[in-house]
Formats: C-alpha cells, structure tokens, sequence
C-alpha cells in the first residue's frame, strides 16, 4: 500500500518546522564556531560516530576533495582536535582519530544542545512532546529506509 503523498503546503510546514529545530539543535555550534568552523565539527562527529576514520573515507562522507580533507585535518591537529596514527590495518594509511579536546569538544556542544532543545521541549505540552517524538521517530524511520534505495 503506497502512502499518501503530503501536499506542497504540508511540506512547506514541516520545513519550517524542521528549521525551527535545525536553528535550536546548532545555536550550541556558534559558541565554537569562529574557532571550529561548521563543516569541521561534521568531520569530528563522523570520526566520533565511525572510529578511527581514513584520510579517503572521511573525504567522501564531507563530500570534498581529499585535498580539502587534508587541509581540514590540518587544522583540526593544529588545534589539538584531532591526531593522525598508522593505519591499523594498512600501515600505508592514516587513521584518523579525536583527541581527548577534540571529546570533550563534541561532548560540551551536545551538552548545551541538549539544554537547549530541553528549554524549548519544556514550553510544550507533555502530549505535545511525545507527538513530537512519535513523529521524528517515524521520520527518521523513513529517512533512513528512503537513503537505502
């Protein structure tokens, strides 16, 4: 059985909505911002979701040319973020790894995210929080299905 597809004005309001999140879920990256630029936090958040990531895999889930990954991981070692070790498998590789700082980074920023997005959470109603939740559960249920195909 197909779903219904939403019409144009139910999809303009849920991407408002969802803009409204994006806007709480990253107002904790500005705090660091100027000092670690966006598309460096992603490339932290993917070596600290996949472990020890290549120098080539880590270029091709930030979607930038290698050399652009080098230069990134350039500066994240330069500010103690990051470090570089042989490859586990493959000495002809480098593992890409975080450093205790480049943690405890991501570890403050999902601190404050989290108080942020409960401060929000808290001026809703309990029926309206679990709505939500049951909501973003089944989205996140179809983006993932939908990224498979």
């Amino acid at each position: 059985m197909a779903a219904e597809v939403p019409g144009p004005d139910e999809v303009a309001e849920i991407e408002g909505s969802a803009l409204a999140l994006g806007l709480v879920l990253t107002r904790a990256n500005t705090a660091v911002y100027p000092k670690v630029p966006a598309l460096q936090l992603r490339a932290l958040h993917f070596i600290e979701t996949t472990g020890p990531l290549t120098l080539t895999r880590l270029a091709a889930m930030l979607r930038v040319l290698p050399s652009s990954a080098t230069r990134l991981c350039d500066r994240l070692q330069a500010n103690g973020l990051l470090d570089r070790r042989p490859g586990a498998t493959d000495r002809r590789e480098v593992d890409l790894i975080l450093t205790d700082k480049g943690r405890d980074l991501l570890e403050r920023l999902r601190r404050d995210r989290r108080a942020d997005v409960g401060r929000v959470l808290a001026r809703m109603s309990p029926d309206g929080r679990a709505a939500l939740l049951s909501g973003l559960r089944e989205f996140t249920a179809a983006a993932d299905s939908a990224l498979l195909v």
